[in-house]
């Protein structure tokens, strides 16, 4: 206990009733944050004379202050706990880092609805269906739709300017409602299929599809009839792939595994018998936590996180049970307004899915294991290799990607004792430099990254540049420049390539010296720094990647003041296409539908520069 705290003074006035308590460092800084059925009792155990717990110790030792909220019962306790450690996120709790929002499938409210993929808040008028465990599981369900239901999955702005069908049309993936090749009642009939389908109600489409089949047959019309057979087929062979019981029924099934202070938490989201999809999760845990409190903390985070827009089951099977496991479900419930059921003692087919459910937590955990360790004996043998007076906790690699001096950017990867720590990278878009100076772009990256440097700012230990020589000297430049007024300064090495730019061949250079060394090609702390700077080359260049098809998707049109959707498209179409826009008169484009002389002129001096 702190010298600034009376512990004694503090207990003495204390209530003895259910409530939540947030206790405070000497910097007012919320530590910690707990909640108990009797307050007096739960805050006297912290300061006994005896406290076993390393733990408990650790956090005793700087509590400079401690705050008590009253509840009315021990379940509403346990929710507003929940809340105070999303909005202070204290170092000794148990924290969640679930702060991605879940993808859903929508379909848009328009006249002709469309399929697409969304992630975030709900915004745009529509059904949402969902949540998928991630972006992979919407994407192949699109895919899927799109096979079995010929609904558009273009852009609004793609649907507008269409003046003749596209390749789904084609191909038999779109009925092009743009154009009128479809009715507007035959459209709503495939939206209400999907719509069915995505609410799992397979065995009703599928009823429906073969009734408009026998109906389009007896009629004669025998290639609308022939549509309905494939699209049965179609759906026949995506629910037997889908089929994974003969059961029925919502519920998430959660492996847990814990061992050398990492746990995963393996949720497998079971719907209509089906298995959804799945997600691990690796909450940040202090040391010297228990497991009771590691599966409390995770049920109540996860389940109470109404910001990740999650349509929860009635039913929840977890494979290790914990004390207050009761006030867990009552807590859930009581939040959702809805009854929720924790069971962790199944048999049958929910035991077979809480199996694999533990088996992946299980694999999980050995393989960041496995991976800790590895990254750990490379870090070590880099410091050997190079000299390193000490210990290296933060690598940063820079990279400079484009084509022919076109939609540069620049590239800053992160690397701590754990691996790619990816939530530091950063990306720079270079601008106002001669296309193609790579030295002028990694100077404003370098520039950029270390403005307004202070002496709390996260400064890398090692600074590696993908480059040679020249690179080097701009970086050394920089760093020299930024770093004067600061007493610890990053140690650069260049990182050039060899001869054919075979990997193990690589040239290393030290920033200041200039001077040049090899790794054994086999050599673990060589395999380290290939992979920081082979992850910064990934990521620069998907990142120029995307900008320039971003630019090159971007018509030209797009700039002018004045011209919207509705104009360029008549642009397009009364003059034939972009090149035959830029090369026409004023009185040329002046006579296509909607542009008069002043907006023709506009256009033409905006297309000339």
């Amino acid at each position: 206990m702190t010298d600034t705290f009376n512990a004694k003074a503090f207990l003495r006035t204390v209530t003895s009733s259910p409530g939540v308590y947030r206790m405070y460092d000497k910097s007012h800084t919320v530590i910690y944050v707990g909640k108990a059925k009797d307050l007096k009792k739960r805050l006297t155990s912290y300061f006994r004379s005896n406290i076993p717990n390393v733990k408990t110790q650790a956090l005793v030792s700087h509590i400079a202050d401690i705050d008590v909220t009253v509840t009315h019962s021990e379940t509403d306790a346990l929710i507003l706990e929940n809340d105070y450690i999303k909005q202070y996120m204290p170092k000794y709790n148990v924290l969640l880092r679930d702060d991605k929002s879940y993808p859903y499938i929508l379909l848009s409210g328009h006249k002709h609805p469309r399929l697409a993929y969304h992630r975030g808040v709900k915004r745009e008028k529509g059904q949402y269906f969902g949540p998928y465990p991630n972006g992979g599981a919407v994407r192949e369900s699109l895919h899927l739709l799109q096979k079995i239901f010929p609904i558009r999955q273009c852009e609004d702005i793609y649907y507008k300017a269409r003046s003749r069908p596209c390749l789904q049309y084609q191909i038999g993936r779109c009925s092009a409602p743009c154009v009128g090749k479809v009715s507007d009642e035959d459209y709503a009939a495939q939206v209400k299929l999907a719509s069915l389908f995505l609410k799992g109600k397979d065995q009703q489409v599928m009823g429906e599809l073969v009734s408009q089949m026998d109906l389009a047959s007896q009629a004669l019309e025998f290639e609308k009839a022939a549509l309905y057979r494939d699209q049965v087929s179609a759906l026949r062979r995506v629910t037997q792939q889908q089929e994974v019981s003969n059961q029925s029924g919502d519920m998430d099934v959660i492996g847990v595994h814990f061992a050398s202070g990492i746990a995963c938490f393996h949720l497998l989201f079971v719907r209509n018998g089906k298995i959804f999809g799945s997600r691990s999760y690796y909450p940040d845990i202090p040391a010297q936590t228990s497991l009771g409190e590691i599966l409390r903390a995770f049920m109540l985070q996860f389940y109470l996180n109404t910001e990740s827009q999650r349509t929860l089951p009635t039913e929840i099977i977890l494979s290790q049970s914990f004390e207050e496991i009761a006030e867990c479900e009552a807590a859930i419930s009581q939040a959702l307004s809805k009854k929720i059921s924790i069971k962790t003692n199944v048999r049958s087919e929910r035991a077979s899915f809480l199996r694999i459910a533990d088996t992946n937590a299980t694999n999980a955990v050995t393989s960041r294991l496995s991976h800790k360790n590895t990254v750990e004996q490379r870090f070590v043998l880099l410091e050997e290799a190079i000299e390193y007076g000490g210990l290296i906790q933060r690598m940063e690699c820079f990279d400079i990607s484009h084509t022919m001096g076109e939609s540069t950017v620049a590239s800053c990867v992160v690397f701590n004792r754990e691996g790619p720590s990816k939530s530091d990278y950063r990306r720079y878009n270079i601008n106002g430099i001669t296309p193609g100076d790579d030295y002028a772009a990694m100077k404003q990256a370098l520039s950029r990254r270390f403005d307004k440097l202070t002496s709390s700012a996260k400064v890398p230990d090692i600074l590696f540049i993908d480059g040679g020589i020249g690179q080097l000297r701009i970086a050394q430049e920089v760093v020299d420049q930024k770093f004067a007024h600061l007493a610890h300064a990053p140690l650069l090495i260049g990182v050039a390539k060899g001869e054919g730019r075979k990997p193990g061949l690589e040239t290393l250079i030290y920033g200041e010296s200039e001077i040049a060394f090899n790794l054994a090609a086999d050599s673990p702390a060589l395999h380290l720094v290939q992979h920081i700077r082979d992850e910064s080359h990934r990521f620069a260049i998907t990142g120029h990647r995307n900008k320039r098809q971003k630019t090159r998707n971007t018509s030209t049109l797009e700039s002018i003041s004045g011209v919207g959707p509705k104009r360029r498209k008549a642009l397009l179409q009364y003059l034939g296409g972009i090149q035959e826009v830029k090369g026409a008169s004023v009185a040329e484009l002046a006579k296509v539908p909607g542009i008069s002389i002043e907006m023709a002129q506009t256009i033409h001096d905006a297309l000339r520069g």
